[in-house]
């Protein structure tokens, strides 16, 4: 039984081996394509909570790839400079503003 159960192990080990490295003919499985994201952000205008939440990245055998991860934390960073940015220069106006109405209504009038 023991001789029985080691070459039906052989066979089956043997068969397994043909079929990934694709039989007699000598072909090799061919190299996976590189998955993209599936919902990439937009390039023709900001990104919104939406876009976020729909972004899905494609796995790898380790986890994310660290290229698409990269990309996408760039340009996240990036406009959220642009918006830190663009809500300091509307603060500014605004109390310029305010500073210029407090002025326009000084104590003598």
């Amino acid at each position: 039984m023991f001789w029985f159960l080691l070459i039906a192990m052989v066979v089956v080990v043997a068969a397994v081996t043909l079929a990934v490295i694709g039989g007699s003919d000598g072909a090799v499985l061919s190299d996976a394509s590189p998955e993209l994201p599936v919902d990439p952000l937009p390039a023709a205008r900001p990104v919104g909570r939406a876009d976020i939440e729909a972004l899905r990245l494609p796995m790898v055998v380790r986890g994310y790839r660290m290229s698409d991860v990269d990309d996408v934390l760039g340009r996240l960073g990036a406009e959220l400079a642009e918006r830190d940015a663009r809500i300091a220069e509307l603060e500014a106006a605004l109390a310029g503003a305010r500073a210029a109405a407090v002025n326009d209504e000084g104590p003598g009038r």
